[in-house]
């Protein structure tokens, strides 16, 4: 009798291609995401119809013409753009020029996080090494979250042109200019897919992924701020936007221009940043890294020994990085105060009152930046929790718990480290942004008061950062909520006031109760009351951390 043997499962000396498993691990990560990817998908989009409904609804001319005055403001076009067609205003042109950032900001951190989620997570759990095992190709993994991450900016791009083309503004936007818009989107998020798997290649730890793709991002808004900001006052640093993939999608001008060649360059971008990505994982090993860890001391240092030491050693890197980051982004903003002070004569009325009058146009703009800073500081917050999660997903956490180490100790010490940071931080944007005012307009008296209305900001940032410990310790899974509540503060107190929004309404974001000194006085009050929220809530966190199943899978 003689015995057939089955070719599918013969042994087979040849080895899978570079791509070979790819539609089967998409196949994956899509039910596996079945519940994220429409969240992070109609979240966006649910942002996007409130902002063009909203302003159609509050916006008739004489509001328009209001804004339009202000919208020529450098600091409008730090927070929003160029504001193409600002001169001929309509609301479609405001949504596009001016809101429309924030949608590509949450655009881009929806891909980051997505393909890092599905690349250097997977490898740092050990899970990428079973799929490994397979028949699945050395690129399958990357090329699948690659195209999950595409999948959702595309998605993004056509429900973005849907609720604005149907939306409730006066004049109807056309066709045209709300694809191109929509668009614009989509290719924010498909540039920092390819950010986020170049990074992915470089160190062994998911944190430092996501992180330095963040590090990428914010230099991104800082270079596009910086060249608008230029724009605005006729400076030669305006082609710094060009430098900027957020700034490609905002040169487009929708409804104004309509240029659809700046997307070019976003593609571009991307198809260079995956082959570049594909060529460094070629060259690493799996759940290795570029850049390889060193071997540290055989003999821990004294501190080392601590829960605070731990927390502090294992934040060291991040902290570093956003503290070089945040001190010259300060010294290089502080330095626009004089042209602040020179520009104040062709300031429009409605800028000049909120920026405490003629008086105190220098005060009034370093008040206004100590809550701008405050809402990127937040960021660094929310991450930090996220990087907490990590190193208990990847197995990190249990050796250290499973010694001397409480759980209780373990979770506070972290959150405190990160707090004192976010303090740091805050103190640092202050004595940067201070040191450049200082030194442009002729005055070291500015130093002390700008580092002090930053400082006061920490109360928004503490209690972000107890929100998303006390989601962490509850539902882990929970833990982007603290996105959506840190993107409504944003929102509300970057553009609350041009939107018209009652007091009662605006209060209800974080970022609104410090006051904004020098311009006024600090309401201690206020940062009282966010302070013992955050302590409340990351006590509730600390406790339900402690009740919990660890989750390493």
């Amino acid at each position: 009798m003689t015995a057939t043997a089955n070719p599918l499962s013969a042994p087979s000396d040849r080895q899978p291609g570079a791509l070979a498993g790819t539609g089967t691990l998409l196949r994956f990560m899509l039910r596996r995401d079945r519940i994220r990817l429409p969240a992070w998908v109609l979240g966006v989009t649910a942002l996007m119809a409130y902002f063009a409904n909203a302003i159609g609804a509050v916006m008739d001319a004489e509001g328009l013409e209001s804004l339009a005055a202000m919208l020529a403001n450098p600091v409008m076009a730090l927070i929003g753009g160029p504001g193409y067609g600002f001169d001929d205003i309509t609301v479609p042109r405001v949504l596009a020029g001016m809101y429309g950032l924030y949608i590509m900001l949450g655009a881009a951190l929806m891909s980051i996080l997505t393909v890092a989620r599905h690349t250097r997570v997977e490898e740092q759990t050990g899970r990428a090494e079973l799929v490994r095992a397979n028949a699945a190709g050395r690129h399958a993994q990357l090329a699948a979250a690659l195209i999950v991450a595409v999948l959702m900016s595309l998605l993004v791009s056509l429900l973005t042109s849907v609720v604005v083309a149907g939306a409730a503004i006066d004049p109807r936007p056309d066709v045209a200019g709300s694809v191109l818009l929509g668009f614009s989107f989509g290719a924010v998020g498909l540039v920092f897919a390819g950010v986020a798997a170049v990074t992915a290649q470089l160190s062994s730890f998911s944190r430092a992924c996501s992180g330095l793709a963040g590090v990428v991002l914010g230099a991104a808004f800082v270079l596009r701020g910086l060249g608008d900001m230029s724009k605005v006052q006729d400076g030669g640093l305006s082609g710094l936007s060009w430098l900027s993939p957020l700034g490609w999608s905002q040169q487009t001008a929708p409804f104004t221009l309509d240029r659809w060649w700046p997307l070019l360059l976003s593609v571009a971008g991307f198809v260079v940043l995956v082959a570049v990505a594909f060529r460094l994982e070629s060259r690493r090993d799996l759940a290795g890294g570029i850049f390889a860890d060193r071997l540290g001391s055989a003999h821990a240092a004294v501190w080392l020994r601590s829960s605070f030491g731990l927390a502090f050693r294992l934040q060291r890197p991040s902290l570093i990085g956003w503290s070089a980051a945040i001190l010259v982004a300060g010294l290089i903003f502080g330095a626009f105060t004089q042209s602040m002070n020179e520009g104040i004569g062709g300031m429009p009325e409605e800028i000049v009152r909120v920026m405490g009058g003629a008086d105190g146009i220098v005060e009034g703009y370093l008040g206004f930046m100590g809550l701008y800073f405050a809402v990127i500081i937040a960021v660094y917050a929310i991450l930090s929790v996220q990087s907490l999660r990590a190193e208990e997903q990847g197995f990190r956490a249990e050796p250290v718990l499973a010694a001397s180490v409480g759980r209780p100790a373990w979770l506070l010490w972290w959150v405190t480290v990160t707090a004192l940071g976010a303090l740091w931080l805050l103190a640092l944007a202050g004595l940067g942004e201070g040191i450049g005012a200082a030194v442009t307009v002729g005055d070291a008296s500015l130093i002390g008061p700008t580092l002090l209305g930053h400082a006061v900001h920490v109360g928004a940032a503490w209690f972000l950062l107890g929100l998303a410990t006390a989601l962490y310790g509850l539902a882990p899974r929970l833990l982007g909520l603290t996105w959506a509540v840190f993107g409504y503060g944003a929102v509300l107190s970057l553009f609350g006031e041009m939107l018209e929004f009652g007091q009662r309404l605006l209060d209800t974001s974080p970022f609104q109760h410090a006051g904004q000194y020098p311009a006024g006085v600090v309401s201690w009050g206020g940062v009282g009351v966010l302070v013992v929220l955050a302590v409340v809530l990351a006590g509730v966190g600390t406790l339900a951390f402690g009740r919990r199943d660890l989750t390493t899978a």
